[in-house]
């Protein structure tokens, strides 16, 4: 297994030391998970912190055998304003890490796609129903001074509930001088770069796994579409995600390096636990 670059105690102390400072920093916790600090706010986007699915899966032909250990657990997670869950698959939406970062973060509100209200209060219970926020594509909230808007994702497509409400979503949030997008879940799609167009992003936050049927999963954009899509809407930095946590559902970010430098997109690849200051 792959060590994390910091974990736990370290990773602490290297969020301490950048809520003491005015410099905004973000930190990969692995996965879709990102700690972002920026305006004297800290966002949560997307936390997996558990090995909930390693035990699920563990008996059946589809294992999810952990590739990197797990950074922190959730439950030292304190002082967070805003937690993201982009869809409802497990690696996005987990009880396990719920559970313990809504109690060591009291006051975090949780957001969601609004068509998934139901779902994810049956998963998480009704004590998580006055943490909730909610959110459609093409909606903008604000919450503690955090702004949010509502990005169609598809995966695979652009699924919407009998309402026409998107059941899957990537969100940009705007936190003091900050735009960044966080994908969640995504294949390229029509609406896709009409929705972040408008946005001066500074960050994006983009999968590289890729689309590939015989995972038995929903698939994302490879690192060529990531790369593609970085540049496509003048981000000023992209940072891959969604690879070194399952062995079966994978992909090496060495080509989103290539294909960055190819199209001229700046980028920067980290390691679970590693944090860049932005």
């Amino acid at each position: 297994m792959k060590p994390a670059f910091q974990k736990d105690g370290a990773l602490l102390a290297d969020i301490a030391q950048a809520r003491r400072s005015a410099r905004p920093k973000i930190w990969w916790l692995g996965q879709s998970g990102f700690l972002l600090w920026a305006g004297g706010k800290t966002v949560l986007f997307d936390p997996y912190l558990s090995d909930s699915l390693t035990r699920k899966y563990a008996a059946t032909d589809k294992p999810h055998t952990r590739i990197t250990e797990q950074v922190i657990a959730p439950d030292r997670l304190s002082g967070v304003d805003l937690v993201t869950c982009s869809h409802n698959h497990t690696d996005h939406l987990d009880k396990d890490t719920m559970d313990g970062l809504l109690e060591a973060s009291p006051a975090a509100k949780l957001l969601i796609p609004r068509a998934n209200r139901s779902f994810v209060l049956e998963r998480l219970g009704p004590k998580a129903e006055p943490k909730l926020l909610e959110i459609d594509a093409g909606e903008t909230l604000t919450v503690d001074g955090i702004r949010v808007t509502g990005i169609p994702a598809a995966h695979n497509e652009v699924e919407k509930d009998p309402a026409g409400r998107c059941k899957f979503l990537g969100y940009v949030a705007q936190v003091g001088n900050l735009s960044v997008y966080h994908s969640g879940d995504t294949l390229r799609h029509d609406g896709l770069i009409p929705a972040l167009k408008p946005f001066s992003l500074d960050l994006v936050l983009v999968p590289i796994n890729g689309n590939k049927p015989e995972r038995r999963v929903a698939g994302n954009m490879d690192a060529r579409e990531a790369a593609a899509l970085s540049k496509a809407v003048a981000a000023k930095l992209a940072i891959p995600h969604h690879f070194d946590m399952f062995e079966f559902n994978t992909a090496s970010p060495e080509e989103f390096e290539i294909e960055c430098q190819r199209v001229g997109q700046a980028f920067r690849i980290l390691r679970n636990g590693e944090g860049v200051e932005l």
